[in-house]
């Protein structure tokens, strides 16, 4: 007498096969019901491999010397070439004006080494149409010259950058002095960024926190 047997996938093949029904138990699905079940289950991991498969194809294509490399050290170069990109970016975007998405105000001093003190700060934050004219007012009071301005926009976000110079009888080897100064217009820039942040919480409510420090460190050119 043969055994009873039943319909079941071969997961290694994905194919459907004859199997042996386990005694003892009974199955409340009809051997049609089963035979459709799997053939669905066997389609889609067909499709599903299909998929994985073409996109793998994909990445050979983008990275260079793939040919012959298996799935798993195709996944690890791409991870690779990817770090290197994003590393390579962050480089060349270092010298770029972009607001960011943190509210910010940072101010780096300089000594020029010829008796000269500079200042580079920036003022990262939201759009606001009352923005310029408190710049304006705030950096008309401080003790410098301004000697270049920039200012970029993204998506709503606004970069200013400034770089100020000190006056002919300030002492830049006066480290106290230059701190002063430094400590000015960071108040200053921090003043503008309150006003302004003040502004957009009350039309826009739960605005991203505002991040803001100041580098007291000199370098030399």
């Amino acid at each position: 007498m043969s055994a009873s047997q039943s319909l079941v996938l071969d997961g290694e093949r994905s194919e459907i096969v004859k199997g042996p029904v386990r005694v003892g138990k009974r199955s409340g699905v009809s051997e049609e019901k089963a035979m459709a079940a799997l053939k669905d289950h066997s389609e889609a991991e067909r499709r599903r491999r299909e998929r994985i498969n073409a996109h793998l194809n994909t990445l050979r294509g983008l990275v260079p010397c793939t040919e012959k490399m298996d799935k798993a050290t195709l996944l690890a170069e791409v991870i690779t070439q990817m770090k290197q990109l994003k590393k390579t970016a962050t480089e060349y975007s270092k010298g770029l004006t972009i607001p960011m998405d943190d509210d910010e105000v940072k101010v780096e001093p300089h000594n020029e080494g010829d008796g000269t003190f500079s200042l580079t700060a920036s003022l990262c934050c939201d759009y606001s149409p009352q923005l310029i004219s408190e710049l304006r007012q705030a950096l008309k009071t401080l003790p410098l010259n301004i000697v270049k301005a920039e200012i970029s926009t993204l998506g709503g976000r606004v970069k200013n950058v400034f770089v100020f110079t000190s006056y002919k009888d300030t002492n830049s080897d006066n480290a106290e002095a230059c701190q002063v100064l430094v400590n000015s217009v960071h108040q200053s820039l921090t003043s503008v960024l309150d006003k302004v942040s003040a502004a957009a919480d009350y039309t826009l409510p739960n605005k991203r926190r505002r991040i803001s420090f100041i580098d007291s460190s000199s370098s030399s050119s």
